[in-house]
């Protein structure tokens, strides 16, 4: 048995019925040359032969009664790849846009926690040879760095496959706990946690106070510390001491975040919009004009967005603001599948005009938000999600859902994540990967969600939306890959089907188009 982090476990908290924790990829393959091959047969083949590295697909929840402390994992004694793995089809030569509103509709389904938190959906029917598999695995198993290794765990390197790393433990299903042994299990997690609590309080109330150069706030922190030498505090250390901040503290950037048609109660029902674009192009223009590739994203996301709002009329005078997830993982993680994950928000300048001086915009407030990010180191603040009691944390989750809080107090208007991912080919069983699209979630008050995933020389797009608050989510993609364009334009750069621009001091208009894009 292993028990879920306190942040793993607030994915669970976190669902209502309308507000699901899981996240999603659609990938396209392509069929190799066998008229005989069966892309549902070879891909539940191609995770049979991976279960024992895939840890996990056969691992479901042991709940704690009453809510006393966090689940458990234990090794699911009823597994059934035939439940997980499932076919289904769109109509004949089926398009993108079929693909992507199927896709909408089967994420918009809680998974069964009586089962391992996933499913895969093998989708035929799409034209020039090509197939899919959506992968829905809760976010309380995986975030998106382990989500990316998880896929290629599931792949092959070359096209006529590679050795599978033989078995060196034997699978044995584990009993399932009774009742009793999970309350003496959360009941003893409850002794452990207020000093635990209080040292973690300690901490981060020095690292404020160095980072506010507050003398009082270090100095008391120091004295709680010191009370908890000696055994207790070893067996309750969290972690190695921070050296000491040697800049100034950066000002603290406004989050309060204007009001949009998409930051209002969601429903259960999303849609789902696809399209890929060129890396290369991205590197020239963060290249050409000193940024960074996410810089350049969230660029074209705020100029997408400017014009899709401006068009209905709906644009704020205030910018918007973003949410964007950023690892802490270290590399030294004794437990991969687990959340190592936090969140910054920054400034997104939809008030700003020009595609250039937006993109430095960005840049600022993306460095301003990375230092103060740093003032407090993002794994000592997840390990705040060990405390909450479970049963009141849920509870509190539930009423929030009920009075739409979400819709009145969001910390953001959207969530705009950026993956990298793998830059050689991949296959599964023969069929080679061409696309890995994210399928993220969207949590009430936030109505869209962008992530992107790098694979090969591409950039994957994948945007959700309540079906509800912003329906035509595919329009929005399409603002955004326009603004790609015109940033590429002024930036001097040929995008692939265009004639190459000379570098444009920054203005006041944007170029349109649809250059240098592809679709699934």
């Amino acid at each position: 048995m292993k028990q879920l982090s306190g942040l793993d476990a607030t994915f669970l908290h976190l669902e209502t019925s309308a507000q699901f924790g899981h996240v999603s990829s659609l990938s396209i393959y392509t069929r190799p040359d066998s008229p005989d091959y069966r892309p549902y047969d070879a891909w539940k083949g191609q995770l049979q032969r991976r279960l024992h590295l895939l840890e996990p697909l056969r691992r479901r929840l042991a709940e704690v009664p009453l809510g006393l402390d966090h689940p458990y994992w234990i090794a699911d004694p009823a597994f059934d790849l035939d439940f997980h793995v499932r076919h289904t089809a769109v109509p004949p030569p089926g398009t993108d846009d079929q693909l992507a509103a199927l896709a909408g509709r089967l994420v918009s389904r809680p998974l069964d926690r009586r089962k391992p938190l996933w499913l895969s959906y093998v989708i035929e029917g799409l034209a020039d040879r090509r197939f899919a598999v959506l992968t829905i695995v809760h976010h309380a198993t995986i975030d998106g760095a382990s989500g990316v290794e998880l896929m290629t765990l599931m792949l092959d390197d070359r096209p006529e496959g590679a050795p599978v790393p033989p078995e060196t433990d034997a699978w044995t299903p584990e009993r399932p706990p009774g009742d009793l042994e999970m309350l003496a299990r959360g009941a003893l997690g409850l002794a452990r946690k207020p000093a635990r609590g209080l040292l973690l309080a300690a901490w981060s109330a020095r690292e404020v106070g160095r980072a506010t150069r507050n003398p009082v706030l270090v100095r008391a922190a120091n004295d709680v510390r010191r009370s908890l030498r000696g055994p207790l505090g070893t067996v309750l250390n969290l972690g190695r001491q921070r050296p000491e901040e040697p800049d100034q503290p950066p000002a603290v950037p406004s989050v309060r975040p204007p009001r949009t048609p998409f930051n209002g109660p969601i429903t259960p029902h999303r849609k789902l919009a696809i399209r890929s674009t060129s890396l290369d192009v991205v590197k020239q223009v963060k290249s050409a004009l000193g940024v960074t590739v996410n810089d350049v994203v969230m660029a074209a996301c705020a100029g997408g967005l400017r014009t899709w709002l401006d068009r209905r009329g709906a644009l704020p005078t205030d910018p918007l603001v973003a949410l964007v997830p950023v690892s802490v993982r270290t590399g030294e993680e004794t437990d991969r599948w687990t959340n190592r994950v936090s969140m910054l928000s920054a400034v997104l300048p939809t008030d700003e005009p020009d595609p250039v001086r937006r993109l430095r915009r960005v840049h600022e407030s993306m460095a301003s938000s990375k230092e103060l990010f740093s003032a407090l180191p993002a794994d000592r603040l997840t390990d705040f999600a060990e405390f909450p009691p479970p049963a009141v944390f849920a509870r509190a989750m539930r009423l929030s859902a009920r009075l739409r809080l979400g819709s009145r107090l969001s910390p953001g208007n959207l969530v705009i994540s950026n993956v990298p991912g793998p830059r050689a080919p991949l296959y599964a069983a023969g069929a080679r990967l061409e696309h890995y699209f994210p399928v993220s979630t969207i949590v009430e008050g936030q109505g869209l969600n962008i992530t992107v995933q790098s694979y090969l020389d591409r950039l994957d797009w994948g945007l959700v939306s309540c079906a509800e608050l912003l329906p035509d989510v595919d329009v929005l993609l399409a603002d955004i890959l326009d603004e790609m364009d015109a940033l590429a334009a002024a930036a001097g750069v040929a995008v692939p089907g265009s004639e190459p621009a000379a570098p444009a001091e920054p203005r006041r208009s944007r170029s349109g188009g649809g250059r240098g894009r592809t679709r699934g």
